[in-house]
């Protein structure tokens, strides 16, 4: 940003070296492990998982509700109203857009493979099912929504969140590392840094590619049971080729176009197969059922969330499915946060949380209780072999429930589609994570070059097709659940870089009114009339629409001088104080920077934005049909106040106003114990 000493925007885009090329060697050394030493691979990552589950699991249960607690904690508090980048952005999406990207990305293939197998594997075997077998159904739903539902999304919120306002609200990469600024300083540019995000790539990558094994496993069942096509290497391979193409268009042409334009057509889709199994099954039942199950999760849900079986511990169980949940949601963590992230700049805290926490969630209940119900209901009027088959064999529990309705064929294809868009969005999302996290961004509203997506789709692809074709997809899945256990403990360091941050935000807005009454009467003049309220004056201005050319002649003639007569009289004090002028993206700006030492900075910035002139305004020969306004911008965004018609003195006034409150913010930052200095490089206003 031009307003800064520091200023780096002219460097470009490029890639990162150290998180690159060591996530590269950890991705080759672990494949080569487990393709040509399958056996031993498998035996040392099992016992792994299972000393992690048999030491660790009460840890799991504790850590998630944690998670949970903290994000519904921030959403709900004062914090809430803070947005996602500076003061004056707004959602770069729509609502629905945005939720089906965020179910597409957040959920994906899975909703597919366990929204049948899961509640018939609950009712048969669950641990202290009860015996009669309407309330086991009903159990069995519990645990599906328990283990799809609040949980593990507030993993995904608190990551989301934590990058989302580091990188959009003080400008620092859009990387795991950037959460931890508050806690290690600018340490995260050292080996600290680079070691959470390398570890954050390898639980990406790995987790995609588990993800995308499973989905070809399944679709391929799929094509078999449709076509008759073999369940080979071979289709393996092709299917595996044919999704990487895809996801790699998909991500080559961004977020804006391919990704969210996917995420639709999925969600569409989906809501398409669900009326039609709403509808063609026992729509009264399927309905009562819903309500049903949504009250049993609500009121059962805090005592599922802490019941660990303490007496008496189902560990295959377990392992198979809470613990498998919650460290599967943790490792994803990383991935699908920071695709939050980059979907949600502009939104508060509060809607960004209310958002992720009931979006997706509420679309996950309709999708598991519809279809879940409707197989449940199957397996308990007499299709026992179905029950059993779709509980030991998941990929085949789609197609077989759809043959028991109207028109197979095309539901079969149709779930089919499906389940290759979320492939494609699965992939194309983790590309353009993968290329942001080992990238460095001159802007952090970018992404990554399109070669760096083009590669990390091509690095998914080999490793998921290499990992099926050695057998080695088990282990795949049991690696990501045992990156959750250190991945967890690094969450807990962003809640606290997150509380720390939050607070100094307080702070801010603390100072603000603290310093209201120095502000009032220093604007008083020597006579005691307010300037500001000379009301001829103030109407003058109301009514002022200038033209670009008397914006900038503004800029010259008012700002300049009152910004160097600021200048003079705290460099007499030994402050630096740098002025600046420029224009981005159009756009005129002028800028006044103090150098406060070790202290954040402060920064007072008049930046001209073009407005179409509204039709009451006075209309003259030479008028424009658009008209400039002079917004003052601090770190923390526009203030959303027009100086122009401001007299010289008035300007001074403001910036004083304003420097004034930021060294109310120094203080109240001092006073508290363990305070921190965010990053001080203001935003480019949009153009």
């Amino acid at each position: 940003m031009s307003t800064s000493p520091d200023n780096n925007s002219t460097t470009q885009d490029r890639l990162n070296p150290v998180v690159f090329y060591g996530s590269v060697i950890g991705i080759v050394a672990f494949s080569l492990w487990a393709m040509i030493a399958t056996e031993q691979a498998n035996g040392i990552i099992n016992a792994l998982l299972g000393w992690i589950s048999n030491t660790f699991g009460w840890y799991y249960f504790l850590t998630v509700v944690i998670y949970l607690a903290f994000v519904v904690f921030v959403g709900f508090s004062r914090f809430g109203k803070i947005r996602l980048g500076p003061e004056h952005s707004r959602p770069d999406f729509n609502i629905f857009s945005w939720s089906a990207m965020l179910f597409s990305a957040g959920i994906g293939i899975g909703v597919i493979f366990f929204a049948l197998a899961e509640p018939l594997t609950q009712f048969y075997n669950a641990p202290n099912a009860p015996s009669d077998q309407v309330a086991a159904a009903r159990h069995a739903m519990q645990l599906t929504f328990l283990h799809w539902g609040l949980s593990g999304w507030g993993i995904y919120t608190l990551v989301g969140m934590s990058l989302a306002f580091f990188s959009y609200r003080h400008n620092l990469p859009l990387t795991i590392s950037s959460a931890l600024y508050p806690i290690f300083g600018k340490k995260i540019y050292g080996p600290i840094g680079h070691v959470v995000d390398i570890a954050a790539v390898l639980g990406t990558v790995f987790g995609i590619a588990a993800s995308l094994g499973i989905g070809v496993i399944q679709l391929n069942y799929g094509l078999n049971f449709m076509f008759g096509i073999a369940e080979s290497a071979w289709t393996q391979t092709i299917l595996v080729l044919l999704i990487v193409l895809f996801a790699t268009i998909s991500a080559v042409t961004g977020v804006e176009k391919g990704i969210r334009r996917l995420s639709e057509f999925n969600i569409l889709l989906a809501i398409a197969l669900l009326l039609f199994v709403l509808f063609a099954g026992k729509t009264v039942f399927l309905l009562n059922a819903l309500v049903m199950n949504i009250g049993d999760y609500l009121s059962g849900f805090i005592s599922m969330s802490f019941d660990t079986y303490a007496f008496d511990q189902p560990t295959d169980w377990l392992n198979a499915w809470t613990l498998f949940f919650w460290a599967w949601w943790i490792a994803w963590g990383p991935f699908v946060g920071l695709f939050l992230a980059r979907i949600s700049r502009g939104r508060t805290i509060r809607t960004f949380v209310a958002g992720t926490l009931t979006l997706p969630i509420a679309f996950m209940m309709i999708w598991m209780s519809i279809l879940g119900n409707s197989a449940l209901d199957m397996a308990m009027n007499g299709a026992t072999d179905f029950g059993e088959q779709v509980m030991n064999t998941p990929p085949a529990g789609i197609y077989l429930f759809l043959q028991e309705y109207p028109f197979p064929v095309f539901s079969t294809i149709a779930v089919s589609i499906l389940a290759i868009v979320f492939f494609v969005t699965s992939g194309d999302s983790g590309a353009l994570v993968l290329s942001n996290f080992t990238s460095k961004l001159k802007d952090v509203n970018s992404d990554a070059p399109i070669w760096m997506r083009i590669l990390w789709s091509a690095v998914i692809g080999v490793l998921t097709l290499s990992l099926l074709l050695a057998g080695g997809l088990s282990t795949l899945q049991s690696a990501v659940v045992i990156t959750g256990l250190p991945f967890s403990i690094v969450l807990f360091f962003m809640i606290a870089g997150l509380y720390k941050a939050l607070k100094v935000e307080a702070f801010k807005e603390d100072s603000h009114r603290l310093s209201l009454s120095g502000s009032l009467s220093g604007r008083m003049s020597a006579g005691g009339r307010d300037r500001a309220h000379d009301w001829k004056t103030r109407l003058k201005r109301a009514m002022s629409f200038p033209n670009r050319q008397q914006a900038q002649q503004f800029l010259e003639e008012t700002g300049r001088p009152a910004m160097e007569a600021v200048r003079e009289e705290l460099m007499k004090q030994g402050v630096e104080v740098d002025i600046s002028t420029g224009t981005q993206n159009d756009d005129d700006y002028l800028s006044l920077y103090v150098d406060l030492g070790s202290e954040q900075n402060f920064a007072y910035q008049i930046w001209t934005h073009p407005f179409s002139t509204p039709s009451f305004a006075m209309r003259t020969p030479r008028s424009s049909s658009r008209y400039y306004r002079l917004e003052v911008y601090l770190l923390e965004g526009s203030q959303g106040y027009d100086l122009m018609g401001y007299t010289r003195e008035q300007v001074i006034d403001d910036i004083l106003d304003q420097y004034e409150r930021h060294l109310q913010f120094l203080h109240l930052n001092r006073e508290e114990p363990g305070s921190i200095n965010m990053p001080d490089s203001p935003e480019q206003p949009p153009g």
